[in-house]
């Protein structure tokens, strides 16, 4: 048996392969600082495949047929992924106070779809579930549902599992802990739970940004695509969101992440406030 080595280094040559289906493939930008973080993220998945060197590796992963499966791990690896529970709050207050007032008040609305686009490990999503139903409290004839998507099938199990540590639920608000959480019964685990009755709420599904087209047969009331365009160049990023526009109804509403813009890009979507806009007619 060939032992093998635990920290093989990515010669340029291996690392431009990589860069280049990322960025062609998954749209995502990979510079050439970032070649010891996909290094460090890649010699394990070099080892779970049993080759020696990045050549080996990448010859199996883009072998037609055969690296299918190491594939998709090989993205997941790569692609970062970064998120918290009530991240940019300000975009759950307008929610509340100023989306669904509005759905119920003109439109008799009350049942609305919700798309987390770029969901990760799912904080974002759940987060709105909880915002949603605290609405619910006083609005019971009021319903919703979330799907939540990303190209990385680690972060999706992830988000349906639901379970996260104490230190990622910190900056939930206590009396919101109490009722959407559940704590492990296991007291070796520090950890907790999202309660079944807002997991049924989302449902978790596997998108590629860079697709032609998005598989998903209706359009959303509300979309949450934050803090996904940075990975991207401009053209890229106008043609994404071009696409999620698509799937917006007409009033619906759009939300960026606070350091994201659509400035000079040709959309149907006009701007409410910073990062929130809503769609008009094309």
């Amino acid at each position: 048996m060939i032992e093998l080595s635990t920290g093989v280094k990515m010669k340029d040559s291996d690392f431009r392969r990589i860069k280049e289906y990322i960025e062609n493939e998954v749209g995502i930008k990979l510079p050439y600082i970032k070649k010891t973080m996909v290094e460090s993220r890649l010699n394990k998945r070099r080892n779970a495949v049993g080759v020696q060197t990045f050549n080996e590796y990448l010859d199996h992963v883009f072998a037609p047929g055969v690296g299918k499966v190491e594939l998709i791990n090989m993205i997941d690896a790569v692609t970062t992924n970064k998120t918290d529970f009530f991240r940019e709050p300000e975009h759950f207050h307008f929610l509340t106070t100023q989306v669904l007032p509005s759905y119920a008040d003109k439109n008799n609305l009350k049942y609305i779809k919700l798309w987390s686009a770029g969901c990760s490990t799912g904080e974002e999503a759940y987060t709105t579930c909880m915002v949603l139903n605290d609405y619910l409290r006083s609005h019971p004839s009021f319903h919703y549902n979330i799907l939540a998507t990303d190209i990385s099938t680690e972060v999706l199990r992830k988000g349906m599992n639901a379970v996260y540590s104490m230190e990622r639920v910190a900056k939930i608000p206590l009396e919101t802990k109490k009722r959407y959480l559940l704590k492990s019964k296991d007291k070796t685990k520090n950890t907790v739970r999202i309660i079944p009755e807002l997991r049924k709420k989302v449902t978790f599904q596997q998108l590629n940004f860079m697709d032609d087209y998005y598989d998903i047969s209706y359009k959303f009331d509300v979309v949450f695509c934050r803090n996904v365009l940075i990975y991207f160049n401009k053209p890229t990023q106008e043609k994404v969101i071009r696409k999620i526009s698509r799937k917006i109804k007409t009033g619906g509403y759009l939300f960026l992440g606070h350091s994201e813009t659509i400035i000079d890009m040709k959309l149907p979507l006009k701007q409410l406030g910073p990062t929130i806009f809503q769609k008009i007619d094309a």
